[in-house]
């Protein structure tokens, strides 16, 4: 038993001693990478104008002027969003702008009856959540000056959703197939998966699955070796996507689990 536990501590002092040198750019690098399939599907919409108009009038009857509005709102909302992240000016309403926008496309899409893409989809939320709760005060309170009952404030809930939402990232991933080495992937990423959604050694759990997600990204999702337009497409869709969610990682790494988690609660035994 000496053996794993001190290969666990190795490995979160080496956890701790990242997060001592990159404190200061880690958060910058987390936005950066959250925002980067919304900046990259706004970038999209100006250059595929007629293709998305024409996808959006085909498959909902609406017209060219709804169609055209649809792709507009998309587009400005989205480069919008990103900007004001990257500003660190009104974070909150970029969110909920950006989040809007994900229900929007959701619906508008059909994402709703892919589970695959829906649970992306709430995985990019999670990582929305998570930068609403960084850009609360700790300090804040629903009632400004009026005593709380214990320390969970609105900014803990939100990181426990945020959390949560996240690891649906990862049940797309997992392969459920007979393969040795699939089968230890498979064990891997869901004990990982478990131990950020409850909060336990939280920050190394969640830069072992930015490690694991960014490897795998690469490997999976190569759109920049594709030739083939559609494939090229789908592939830099799909990368982009999966960096928000490394993003929001990063974010659990920066912030830790907050007051909602196993590892809060472990400093109160």
């Amino acid at each position: 038993m000496a053996a794993p536990t001190d290969m666990m501590g190795t490995a979160e002092d080496l956890a701790d001693k990242f997060l001592r040198v990159t404190k200061r750019f880690l958060p910058h690098v987390a936005h950066l990478c959250l925002i980067s399939t919304f900046l990259e599907d706004g970038i999209r919409m100006w250059f595929q104008w007629n293709e998305q108009r024409e996808y959006i009038n085909s498959s909902w009857h609406c017209g060219a002027f709804f169609g055209s509005l649809f792709v507009l709102l998309n587009m400005m909302g989205q480069l919008g969003g990103c900007i004001l992240v990257l500003t660190r000016r009104f974070v909150p309403y970029a969110c909920g702008g950006l989040f809007l926008l994900i229900v929007m496309q959701t619906l508008a899409y059909s994402i709703l009856w892919d589970i695959h893409f829906l649970m992306r989809n709430l995985a990019l939320g999670g990582g929305l959540l998570l930068l609403m709760a960084e850009s609360r005060s700790e300090g804040k309170t629903m009632f400004a000056g009026v005593p709380t009952m214990g320390t969970n404030s609105p900014r803990q809930y939100m990181q426990l959703g945020g959390r949560v939402l996240l690891v649906l990232m990862f049940m797309t991933l997992l392969h459920f197939s007979f393969n040795a080495l699939m089968i230890l992937q498979d064990i891997v990423g869901t004990t990982l998966i478990i131990l950020v959604a409850v909060g336990f050694k939280t920050k190394l759990a969640a830069l072992t699955l930015v490690i694991w997600l960014f490897v795998l990204n690469v490997i999976q999702n190569p759109f920049w070796s594709v030739s083939a337009y559609a494939l090229h497409d789908f592939l830099k869709y799909d990368f982009f996507q999966t960096m928000s969610v490394i993003g929001g990682l990063l974010l659990v790494v920066s912030l830790g689990p907050g007051g909602v988690s196993m590892d809060e609660h472990k400093k109160k035994w």
